[in-house]
Protein backbone atom coordinates (compact mmCIF):
# COMPACT_ATOMS: atom_id res chain seq x y z
CA UNK A 1 0.00 0.00 0.00
CA UNK A 2 1.40 3.13 -1.16
CA UNK A 3 1.58 6.05 1.80
CA UNK A 4 2.73 9.46 1.24
CA UNK A 5 5.48 11.32 2.63
CA UNK A 6 3.36 13.63 5.26
CA UNK A 7 1.72 9.96 6.74
CA UNK A 8 5.28 8.43 7.02
CA UNK A 9 6.64 11.36 9.39
CA UNK A 10 3.16 11.48 11.14
CA UNK A 11 3.20 7.72 11.88
CA UNK A 12 7.11 8.37 12.86
CA UNK A 13 5.89 9.82 16.32
CA UNK A 14 3.39 7.38 17.00
CA UNK A 15 4.52 4.20 19.06
CA UNK A 16 2.66 1.52 17.43
CA UNK A 17 3.43 -1.05 20.41
CA UNK A 18 2.13 1.59 23.03
CA UNK A 19 -1.06 2.02 24.83
CA UNK A 20 -1.67 5.72 25.26
CA UNK A 21 -3.41 7.94 27.60
CA UNK A 22 -6.16 9.78 26.32
CA UNK A 23 -4.44 13.18 27.10
CA UNK A 24 -1.08 11.80 25.88
CA UNK A 25 -2.78 10.54 22.49
CA UNK A 26 -4.55 14.39 22.02
CA UNK A 27 -0.97 15.64 21.69
CA UNK A 28 -0.03 13.51 19.31
CA UNK A 29 -2.78 13.18 16.97
CA UNK A 30 -2.19 16.72 16.62
CA UNK A 31 1.18 16.50 16.03
CA UNK A 32 0.40 13.73 13.03
CA UNK A 33 -2.20 16.28 11.59
CA UNK A 34 -0.12 17.69 9.07
CA UNK A 35 -1.98 18.26 6.03
CA UNK A 36 -2.90 21.57 4.47
CA UNK A 37 -6.58 21.58 5.56
CA UNK A 38 -8.25 21.41 9.16
CA UNK A 39 -8.65 17.57 9.86
CA UNK A 40 -10.85 16.04 11.42
CA UNK A 41 -9.76 14.12 14.61
CA UNK A 42 -11.89 10.95 14.69
CA UNK A 43 -12.43 8.25 17.11
CA UNK A 44 -12.80 4.34 16.41
CA UNK A 45 -14.37 1.88 19.21
CA UNK A 46 -14.41 -1.32 19.03
CA UNK A 47 -17.01 -2.63 21.65
CA UNK A 48 -17.62 -6.43 23.43
CA UNK A 49 -21.09 -6.68 22.05
CA UNK A 50 -22.21 -8.62 19.30
CA UNK A 51 -24.37 -6.33 17.35
CA UNK A 52 -26.50 -9.17 15.73
CA UNK A 53 -28.31 -9.61 18.91
CA UNK A 54 -31.06 -6.73 19.65
CA UNK A 55 -30.33 -6.53 22.99
CA UNK A 56 -26.22 -6.08 22.81
CA UNK A 57 -26.97 -2.88 20.08
CA UNK A 58 -25.29 0.39 21.23
CA UNK A 59 -26.84 3.73 19.75
CA UNK A 60 -27.68 6.99 20.82
CA UNK A 61 -26.86 11.00 20.51
CA UNK A 62 -24.64 13.38 22.51
CA UNK A 63 -24.01 17.08 22.41
CA UNK A 64 -20.33 17.61 22.27
CA UNK A 65 -19.18 20.58 24.54
CA UNK A 66 -17.47 22.29 21.85
CA UNK A 67 -19.06 20.89 18.69
CA UNK A 68 -17.84 18.95 15.64
CA UNK A 69 -16.66 22.41 13.98
CA UNK A 70 -18.30 21.59 10.84
CA UNK A 71 -21.59 22.88 9.52
CA UNK A 72 -24.29 20.22 9.54
CA UNK A 73 -27.24 20.63 7.03
CA UNK A 74 -30.34 19.71 8.12
CA UNK A 75 -33.46 18.34 6.15
CA UNK A 76 -36.39 18.06 8.40
CA UNK A 77 -39.85 15.76 7.19
CA UNK A 78 -42.58 17.87 8.63
CA UNK A 79 -46.29 19.77 7.46
CA UNK A 80 -47.99 23.59 8.14
CA UNK A 81 -47.02 24.68 11.33
CA UNK A 82 -44.16 22.26 12.22
CA UNK A 83 -42.71 22.86 8.56
CA UNK A 84 -42.32 26.78 9.79
CA UNK A 85 -41.28 25.78 13.02
CA UNK A 86 -38.45 23.73 11.16
CA UNK A 87 -37.53 26.66 8.99
CA UNK A 88 -37.53 29.10 11.71
CA UNK A 89 -35.25 27.07 13.50
CA UNK A 90 -32.67 27.47 10.68
CA UNK A 91 -33.63 23.86 9.02
CA UNK A 92 -31.71 24.15 5.51
CA UNK A 93 -34.60 22.17 3.92
CA UNK A 94 -38.32 21.23 4.88
CA UNK A 95 -40.59 19.06 3.15
CA UNK A 96 -42.80 16.03 2.98
CA UNK A 97 -43.67 14.02 -0.08
CA UNK A 98 -42.01 16.28 -2.50
CA UNK A 99 -38.73 15.37 -0.66
CA UNK A 100 -39.11 11.61 -0.60
CA UNK A 101 -39.83 11.46 -4.69
CA UNK A 102 -36.24 14.28 -4.72
CA UNK A 103 -34.39 11.81 -2.88
CA UNK A 104 -36.22 8.42 -4.64
CA UNK A 105 -35.66 10.57 -8.30
CA UNK A 106 -32.41 12.39 -7.95
CA UNK A 107 -30.26 10.48 -5.40
CA UNK A 108 -30.59 14.03 -3.65
CA UNK A 109 -28.12 13.51 -0.13
CA UNK A 110 -26.77 17.07 0.13
CA UNK A 111 -27.76 16.95 3.66
CA UNK A 112 -26.12 15.58 6.82
CA UNK A 113 -28.40 14.77 9.30
CA UNK A 114 -32.67 13.96 8.80
CA UNK A 115 -34.96 14.86 11.50
CA UNK A 116 -38.86 14.38 11.31
CA UNK A 117 -42.17 14.39 13.75
CA UNK A 118 -43.63 10.84 13.85
CA UNK A 119 -46.74 12.05 11.92
CA UNK A 120 -44.08 11.74 9.00
CA UNK A 121 -42.23 8.77 10.12
CA UNK A 122 -44.72 6.66 7.81
CA UNK A 123 -43.51 8.53 4.99
CA UNK A 124 -39.92 8.92 5.56
CA UNK A 125 -40.44 5.07 6.14
CA UNK A 126 -40.55 4.58 2.36
CA UNK A 127 -36.47 5.93 2.17
CA UNK A 128 -35.50 3.50 4.70
CA UNK A 129 -33.80 1.01 2.11
CA UNK A 130 -32.18 4.34 1.19
CA UNK A 131 -31.60 6.60 3.92
CA UNK A 132 -30.31 3.47 6.31
CA UNK A 133 -27.33 2.28 4.84
CA UNK A 134 -25.99 6.10 5.04
CA UNK A 135 -27.06 5.82 8.82
CA UNK A 136 -29.65 9.17 7.85
CA UNK A 137 -32.82 7.34 9.15
CA UNK A 138 -34.71 9.60 11.64
CA UNK A 139 -34.40 7.53 15.02
CA UNK A 140 -36.29 8.48 18.26
CA UNK A 141 -33.34 7.43 20.26
CA UNK A 142 -30.86 9.96 17.94
CA UNK A 143 -33.34 12.37 19.11
CA UNK A 144 -33.96 12.64 15.15
CA UNK A 145 -38.35 11.47 15.48
CA UNK A 146 -39.34 14.25 17.68
CA UNK A 147 -42.53 16.88 17.79
CA UNK A 148 -39.86 19.57 19.74
CA UNK A 149 -38.01 20.70 16.71
CA UNK A 150 -36.66 23.62 17.73
CA UNK A 151 -34.80 21.97 20.26
CA UNK A 152 -33.84 19.08 17.91
CA UNK A 153 -32.47 21.34 15.68
CA UNK A 154 -30.72 23.53 17.94
CA UNK A 155 -29.15 20.63 19.95
CA UNK A 156 -28.05 19.42 16.20
CA UNK A 157 -26.64 22.38 15.32
CA UNK A 158 -24.69 22.92 18.89
CA UNK A 159 -22.54 19.82 18.35
CA UNK A 160 -25.04 17.23 18.96
CA UNK A 161 -23.56 13.58 17.15
CA UNK A 162 -24.73 10.65 16.67
CA UNK A 163 -23.10 7.04 17.93
CA UNK A 164 -23.88 3.57 16.63
CA UNK A 165 -22.44 0.42 16.23
CA UNK A 166 -21.40 -1.06 13.24
CA UNK A 167 -21.69 -4.75 11.70
CA UNK A 168 -18.16 -5.23 13.31
CA UNK A 169 -19.31 -4.30 16.34
CA UNK A 170 -17.08 -0.94 15.88
CA UNK A 171 -18.18 2.71 16.50
CA UNK A 172 -16.52 5.62 14.02
CA UNK A 173 -17.73 9.28 15.07
CA UNK A 174 -16.06 12.18 14.70
CA UNK A 175 -15.14 14.17 17.75
CA UNK A 176 -13.64 18.09 16.37
CA UNK A 177 -10.89 19.52 14.17
CA UNK A 178 -7.46 19.40 14.72
CA UNK A 179 -7.92 23.18 14.88
CA UNK A 180 -9.68 22.89 18.35
CA UNK A 181 -6.88 22.30 20.60
CA UNK A 182 -5.61 19.57 22.89
CA UNK A 183 -8.15 20.88 25.87
CA UNK A 184 -11.48 20.91 23.79
CA UNK A 185 -10.62 17.80 21.75
CA UNK A 186 -10.59 16.11 25.05
CA UNK A 187 -13.76 17.34 26.37
CA UNK A 188 -15.35 15.96 23.45
CA UNK A 189 -13.71 12.87 23.71
CA UNK A 190 -14.69 12.02 27.33
CA UNK A 191 -18.17 13.40 26.64
CA UNK A 192 -18.46 10.90 23.75
CA UNK A 193 -16.62 7.84 25.61
CA UNK A 194 -18.69 8.67 28.82
CA UNK A 195 -22.19 8.16 26.75
CA UNK A 196 -20.85 5.04 25.12
CA UNK A 197 -19.89 3.74 28.44
CA UNK A 198 -23.55 4.52 30.27
CA UNK A 199 -24.81 3.03 26.90
CA UNK A 200 -23.41 -0.12 27.70
CA UNK A 201 -26.62 -2.94 27.23
CA UNK A 202 -27.34 -5.71 30.18
CA UNK A 203 -26.32 -8.61 28.07
CA UNK A 204 -22.71 -7.69 27.17
CA UNK A 205 -20.41 -9.28 28.86
CA UNK A 206 -16.56 -9.33 29.67
CA UNK A 207 -14.31 -6.26 28.35
CA UNK A 208 -16.76 -3.78 26.98
CA UNK A 209 -14.26 -1.44 25.63
CA UNK A 210 -12.14 -3.65 23.91
CA UNK A 211 -10.01 -1.14 21.84
CA UNK A 212 -9.95 2.80 21.23
CA UNK A 213 -8.05 4.49 18.65
CA UNK A 214 -8.26 8.23 17.54
CA UNK A 215 -6.78 9.37 14.38
CA UNK A 216 -6.80 12.33 12.09
CA UNK A 217 -8.03 12.32 8.59
CA UNK A 218 -5.14 11.89 7.00
CA UNK A 219 -2.72 10.44 9.76
CA UNK A 220 -1.69 7.30 11.25
CA UNK A 221 -4.41 5.33 14.23
CA UNK A 222 -3.04 6.27 17.91
CA UNK A 223 -4.45 3.51 20.08
CA UNK A 224 -5.12 4.54 23.41
CA UNK A 225 -5.71 2.42 27.04
CA UNK A 226 -9.53 1.83 27.33
CA UNK A 227 -8.51 1.23 31.63
CA UNK A 228 -7.26 4.53 31.62
CA UNK A 229 -10.84 6.02 30.21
Amino acid sequence: MFRGKKYIESAKLVDRAKLYSPDEAMNVVLQTAKAKFDETIEVHIKLGVDSRHADQQVRGAVVLPHGTGKKIRILVFAKGDKAKEAEAAGADYVGAEDLVSKIQNENWFDYDVVVATPDMMGVVGRLGKVLGPKGLMPNPKAGTVSMDLTKAINEIKAGKIEYRLDKTNIIHCPFGKASFGTEKLYDNFKTLLDAVIKAKPAAAKGQYLKSVVITSTMGPGIKINPSAI
